[in-house]
């Protein structure tokens, strides 16, 4: 019997979408996620070391980010998205096996290597299946239900942090955050990938970078996109690897922060699933959406309560849903043969800026507050929210 397009279509999409969300939500169910930080400071890491540790993860990122994004685009997507959690599972062993400042640099080297191989990768090949679906009008509610998977998984890997701490030490939770890489690894090899990759005139994948850069400064609707994502995702990306340490000082028991950091994050799988309907913000809507996320990240802060940690997770989930369309007008306006080289591109972008937002809560943070610093760094998310208005208002004008 043979299939109609519609039938082919269907089920095209069914396979595709569930093997996504299976793989995001791996890839996230990391028991480490909510008490590494805990980890690294019961080791005797100090703040500076801590933050140096970020750094690295982050510096590693910035190196292997746009070469990781042109190999995706020169070959198979697939290979780098099973690849990727390996890495990083062999980062989690280094953590519980030798815990020590050279391992902890190690493993988030590692880690940030696995990351940078899936960063680009991901988001082209889903978005390229899906339009040789015919359905790449899903994307957005697809991507959103993604990073919703990758948030549940967060969500539930907190969730069971705190027993799993409790009765077997941070040795248990390394062991189930490797198991859970290495499941990522095994769902990311059902992937489907149609794509037939193109010949490159030097037969090399510096000439993808080179387009890729090129394409950038010339198309300025691009250029607004890729800079748009490291102003909107930077700064509380940076910010979510302070918040255990954020609870602590409000004065909450270290049993009680895993499940604390789960409420912040089940309202971040919230602001995902809000990302079809979102999708017809426009730039001023998205103005006021990143304005609001940044009053309530500010207030919740220094609230010291449950309260400002029910206002963090508000917050954190308006930086989420922007996030994703930032991700959805970019998708939209680049060609499929540098996809996922200029996701990359603002990939690195994001990195850059993560790293700087590290050196200056270390900075403010040898001084202040935790809960200070977190008010003072939503004054970023202000200016980018004044500047989209601006953009909005000029696009509005006859």
């Amino acid at each position: 019997m043979t299939l109609s397009p519609a039938r082919v279509s269907a089920t095209g999409v069914r396979r595709l979408t569930r093997t996504l969300y299976g793989y995001a939500f791996l890839d996230d169910f990391v028991l480490l996620y909510p008490v590494y930080a805990l980890l690294f400071a019961d080791t005797g890491m100090s703040l500076w070391q801590i933050s140096s540790l970020f750094a690295l993860w982050s510096i590693t990122s910035v190196v292997l980010e746009v070469p990781s994004g042109a190999w995706a685009d020169a070959m198979s997507r697939r290979r780098l998205l099973w690849i990727g959690p390996l890495l990083t599972a062999a980062g989690f062993a280094l953590w519980v096996a030798v815990p020590s400042y050279g391992a902890f640099a190690a493993g988030f080297v590692l880690w940030g290597a696995g990351g940078a191989l899936g960063s680009g990768a991901l988001e082209a090949l889903v978005y390229d299946e899906l339009d040789r679906l015919g359905a790449a009008d899903r994307y957005a509610r697809v991507m959103g239900r993604a990073r919703a998977a990758r948030l549940l998984g967060t969500v539930a890997s907190i969730g069971l942090a705190g027993p799993v701490l409790a009765r077997g030490g941070y040795a248990a939770v390394g062991a189930a955050s490797v198991l859970a890489c290495v499941l990522a690894a095994v769902t990311a090899t059902r992937f489907p990938e149609h794509r037939v990759r193109p010949e490159r005139a030097d037969g090399s994948w510096t000439a993808t970078v080179r387009a890729g850069f090129a394409e950038v400064r010339g198309d300025r609707a691009v250029r607004d996109a890729v800079l748009l994502i490291p102003a909107v995702a930077a700064v509380w990306g940076a910010l979510d690897e302070y918040t255990p340490l954020l609870i602590r000082e409000i004065g909450f028991a270290e049993a009680t922060v895993p499940y604390l950091v789960m409420l912040i994050w089940a309202g971040v799988t919230l602001g995902s699933l809000l990302a079809g309907p979102a999708e017809r913000l426009g730039t001023t809507g998205l103005a006021v959406l990143l304005a609001g996320a940044a009053l309530a990240l500010a207030a919740g802060a220094l609230a010291r309560s449950l309260t400002g940690v029910v206002l963090l997770g508000l917050a954190f989930a308006g930086f989420q849903l922007a996030e994703v369309l930032a991700d959805v007008r970019l998708q939209h306006r680049i060609d499929e043969s540098r996809r996922a080289t200029l996701t990359s591109v603002a990939s690195l972008g994001t990195e850059l800026a993560t790293v700087a937002t590290f050196g200056v809560y270390a900075l403010l943070g040898t001084d202040l507050a935790h809960s200070t610093v977190f008010a003072v760094l939503a004054v970023p998310y202000l200016v980018t929210a004044l500047a989209l208005a601006r953009a909005g208002a000029a696009t509005a004008r006859p």
